[in-house]
């Protein structure tokens, strides 16, 4: 099969395309055991980046970052060129625990572990708390307006215009003191904005098929004649 990651002209956001290098280097120097297999995954993940479009400035930055703790500022190579740094960057990051690990963590810790169910009645947050929350809430968010817009590419600069379209527009007045925060959120795929996922709720009812009814025809009578009539 044909390697592949999301491609570099996929719709998806700057930081989108940062992950799939950084995860996949990630996930190779955690799982090799000597430095010539990790040369070698990185050199597949190399390959695979370059066949999904990814340029080779940006593979290349994107190397040097990852492994900008282990290299000099001046090194040609974007990446580390020796088992003593192999070694160091793989203890490193054994240690530190996966997404899943950390996960299953904040579960334990949160859980109730001997599930006893005490007697004593809970108690009720008073009327005085609520106030209390909902005037936090409120005093958090009053001073803020946020928006949100799907990301495409021909939105790049979005985000800047949109800041400057408000500033001079609302320039000198109290609309002025709102913090203005512009989000974007991925993409919807083709696959799912074309397939319908709530059909009628009349195909959602079960409904007793009615068997055809088959005529039955009756055969035909046999004209018996009389043997006496000749």
């Amino acid at each position: 099969a044909e390697p592949y990651v999301v491609p570099f002209i996929s719709d998806h956001p700057r930081h989108t395309f940062v992950n799939v290098i950084q995860t996949s280097l990630t996930r190779a120097l955690r799982n090799s055991s000597t430095f010539e297999i990790f040369n070698k995954e990185r050199i597949y993940i190399t390959l695979t980046l370059l066949y999904n479009g990814y340029p080779s400035s940006f593979i290349e930055k994107q190397f040097r970052n990852f492994f900008s703790e282990y290299i000099n500022s001046s090194s040609f190579l974007p990446f580390i060129d020796n088992e003593t740094q192999f070694v160091t960057m793989h203890n490193k990051i054994l240690n530190l625990p996966t997404a899943r690990q950390s996960q299953v963590s904040i579960s334990a810790a949160t859980a109730d572990i001997d599930n006893d169910q005490t007697d004593e009645p809970q108690n009720e947050p008073t009327t005085t708390t609520t106030v209390q929350e909902r005037n936090k809430k409120e005093h958090a968010c009053g001073n803020k307006l946020i928006v949100h817009y799907t990301h495409e590419k021909r939105f790049q600069t979005f985000k800047s215009d949109i800041h400057q379209v408000y500033d001079n527009v609302f320039k000198d007045t109290p609309a002025a003191d709102v913090k203005l925060i512009v989000g974007n959120k991925n993409r919807r795929p083709a696959k799912i904005e074309l397939i319908c996922k709530r059909p009628k709720q009349s195909l959602l009812i079960n409904k007793p098929l009615k068997k055809p009814q088959r005529n039955r025809q009756q055969p035909p009578k046999e004209n018996i004649s009389d043997p006496t009539k000749k």
